[in-house]
């Protein structure tokens, strides 16, 4: 799940200098989890923006903001709304989708944070990098790209104490989570291979996935 917080509502009001008329467009899916864009956070933002003067001629909640096709269908009223700009209550994917099928000023409600695990309502833990290179397969299922905070790929730094990692004690080494699961499963051989640095400069961005092309 892609993890957002609100922006600070000054913020947002200083974006929305010279702007009368606002849309605000939500997502029912990972924001509406977060409590940062589903619809009752939508009716929130509506309320708040009304009370500070702003005139708010559309309110929609797709079920999926980074679904494009949905989007286009979903987003087709505010075209003839009169509004003057969109507040998007999405992560930054939905923002940008949002974008690309309104051609209005976007302003973003949201800051997108990490993809993340859901512990339970309303706690969430990062996971995943989204790094493209997967090394989960030697790792135990840890990922030592978003658990360490060095992201260090071939074992600990030296700063660990007492099985904490020295930039923020309040979290586990990531390696040492590493090597007690290695452990566990029978696998700590694996400890042993050497994994390449994480080379980011042979990634160009923005990156694309097409199923249908034709193998």
């Amino acid at each position: 799940m892609i993890i957002t917080s609100k922006k600070p509502r000054e913020e947002l009001l200083a974006m929305l200098q010279g702007v009368h008329k606002v849309a605000i467009v939500g997502c029912n899916n990972c924001a509406a989890a977060c409590q940062t864009g589903g619809e009752k956070e939508v009716l929130e933002m509506k309320a708040f923006l009304e009370e500070q003067g702003f005139e708010v001629v559309a309110t929609i909640t797709p079920d999926e903001c980074c679904h494009k096709l949905l989007v286009k269908k979903d987003t087709k009223p505010i075209k003839d709304s009169g509004a003057e700009a969109i507040v998007g209550m999405a992560c930054g994917d939905g923002v940008q989708t949002v974008a690309d099928n309104v051609m209005l000023p976007i302003y973003p409600a949201n800051n997108t944070m990490f993809l993340g695990q859901v512990e339970r309502v309303g706690m969430f833990n990062e996971y995943c990098r989204m790094c493209g290179d997967c090394v989960l397969g030697s790792t135990g299922g840890i990922c030592p790209i978003t658990m360490c905070a060095k992201s260090l790929v071939n074992g600990p730094c030296g700063g660990q104490k007492n099985g904490k990692c020295e930039v923020d004690p309040n979290n586990d080494c990531a390696w040492i989570k590493i090597y007690n699961r290695l452990e566990a499963i029978g696998q700590l051989d694996k400890l042993g291979q050497t994994r390449a640095d994480k080379g980011y400069a042979n990634v160009a961005y923005p990156r694309h996935i097409n199923l249908r092309e034709k193998k």
